[in-house]
């Protein structure tokens, strides 16, 4: 678990549940560090390991009731960045292959998770009008990069730049202590 101490990370994230924003700030904290050292190993190649970090870190937000506050919550954090990572070499073009092995050890088991419209329009808020649009497309609405910048007359740098800044505007609002 890269010397993060379950027992903590959980402790903290249930602070965070209650309310308590410093917990939540340290917990994603601590969890972007996870899941940045995950997405280096197996990204190689592929997406950006950031862009996962921050898409990670959006569906913990939006997700959060998902977690099972009575386990262990690396394998729900594990579980949900494998969906990004997949989601992002989808976007590639490209079909991953993770053996069952290299995870089994941290998969969750599958949940029905659902999603509040106010906890995404919460987050959504935040943003600039350019980055909302960016991220509700992609995020939200599952668009590629390549779909979101037609539909949004932008170029696809452009896109790729919204995205990254309102992941990472999203991230510093609900981590801020």
């Amino acid at each position: 678990m890269d010397g993060v101490d379950e027992g903590s990370l959980a402790r903290l994230f249930r602070a965070a549940l209650d309310g308590d924003e410093r917990a939540y700030g340290n917990f994603l904290h601590e969890a972007a560090r996870l899941v940045r050292a995950w997405a280096r190993r197996r990204a190689f190649g592929g997406p950006d390991p950031e862009d996962i970090v921050q898409e990670t870190l959006l569906a913990i937000h939006v997700k959060r009731h998902t977690w099972r506050s009575d386990g262990p919550v690396t394998p729900w954090l594990y579980a949900i960045a494998k969906h990004k990572l997949v989601d992002a070499l989808r976007r590639q073009g490209r079909h991953p292959r993770v053996g069952i092995s290299e995870v089994e050890d941290r998969l969750a088991a599958e949940e029905t998770e659902t999603v509040r419209d106010w906890e995404i329009g919460r987050a959504l808020e935040t943003l600039t009008p350019g980055q909302r649009s960016v991220v509700t497309a992609i995020s939200v609405e599952g668009r590629t990069i390549s779909e979101a910048a037609r539909s949004l007359d932008m170029n696809e740098t452009a896109v790729r730049v919204a995205l990254h800044r309102g992941l990472a505007a999203i991230a510093r609002r609900f981590g801020r202590d």
